[in-house]
């Protein structure tokens, strides 16, 4: 159909996520070594416009809120070239343990965390 396949859509959230996390010094690997991970619990995309197999895609991520055990992150993805929205997305994810239980983000990230969302500590 010469169109991405729609379920790319969440790989790019994946990668704005993790960037955007970094970017706010809180790396996944940390927490993954803390015992600490991180699981879509909600995802949602609505596409506007398609993307065309080898445009270049950039993906604007923002972290929207932050609770004791999850974060919800919003998503713009754009063709970079023309700048056009192809779609916007939500994901919400939740803070598992080393045994997939629902845990606590470690105290020392959800300052950092909240600072990005623009969130008061």
């Amino acid at each position: 159909m010469g169109v991405v396949y729609h379920g790319n859509y969440l790989v790019w959230c994946e990668i704005g996520r993790t960037e955007h996390m970094r970017q706010f010094g809180v790396p996944y690997r940390e927490m993954e070594e803390r015992g600490v991970s991180l699981a879509v619990a909600e995802a949602s995309i609505r596409y506007q416009k398609p993307a065309r197999y080898d445009d270049l895609i950039r993906v604007e991520t923002t972290l929207a809120d932050v609770s004791s055990r999850t974060v919800t992150f919003d998503y713009a993805i754009l063709n970079a070239d023309s700048n056009d929205r192809l779609a916007t997305a939500r994901t919400t994810l939740v803070s598992l343990d080393a045994s997939s239980r629902v845990a606590t983000i470690p105290a020392e990230f959800r300052p950092m965390l909240r600072r990005a969302a623009g969130l008061p500590e």
